[in-house]
């Protein structure tokens, strides 16, 4: 049964208690995706960034994959986002909400702008530690799942919240199988993107009540 959809009740990426989370690295290398996963191709970068994985998040996405039902399959559409990357992704949204509303202060457009992307001091796609996924057919053919990867509250509706009461049908049982997969892998979703999956940045510590995180952005970069 899946839990009764609450968006005041939605902890963000950007709430202190999330960023107050400290970060105890474990030093675990960046990783291609595990054959099993299948890529998209729309955020490809010529160095392949887009499918690295820290190796401990790597095994667990290899493990959600064979935990599929045959005939369905991952696919990772991205995974490690360089910090300029993730800024610009940042800003370019926080900016659309405030010409959408110019009433809004700072601390607001931060807010509305955590739903969508994380702030990127503390974004888990930076740390190599968040993977975006979606679930495709033995053909490749991607299923509806309520709506787009990456749509975000405004285009969708609403409906890229992972538990919107208006996903209904297919698309929600289809929902609860990326959900039953990932979940028993051991990660954790943020609950306003159905395609955003993590485990040991500081999103994963927070809902699973460790005291710190294991991944935060490699020091080298990419």
């Amino acid at each position: 049964m899946l839990p009764v959809f609450d968006e005041s009740r939605i902890v963000l990426m950007g709430d202190p208690r999330v960023t107050g989370i400290a970060v105890r690295d474990d030093g675990s290398d960046l990783v291609p995706a595990p054959p099993g996963v299948r890529l998209a191709a729309r955020k490809a970068d010529p160095a392949g960034a887009f499918r690295l994985l820290r190796r401990p998040v790597a095994d667990r996405l290899e493990f959600a994959a064979a935990a599929l039902p045959a005939g369905l399959h991952l696919r990772l559409v991205e995974a490690y986002r360089p910090p300029e990357r993730q800024e610009l992704y940042f800003t370019t949204y926080r900016e659309k909400l405030r010409a959408a509303d110019p009433t809004h202060g700072e601390e607001t457009l931060d807010r509305l702008a955590s739903r969508f992307v994380a702030p990127p001091a503390f974004a888990p796609h930076v740390a190599g530690a968040a993977v975006d996924v979606t679930l495709v057919d033995d053909a490749g053919v991607e299923l509806d799942l309520g709506c787009p990867v990456d749509a975000n509250p405004e285009v969708s509706g609403g409906t890229c919240y992972t538990y919107h009461p208006a996903v209904t049908g297919p698309a929600a049982a289809h929902r609860r199988v990326l959900i039953e997969a990932m979940t028993a892998a051991g990660f954790v979703n943020y609950p306003t993107e159905w395609w955003h999956w993590s485990h040991g940045d500081r999103y994963w510590a927070f809902v699973t009540g460790h005291d710190h995180a294991t991944h935060g952005p490699p020091e080298t970069g990419l």
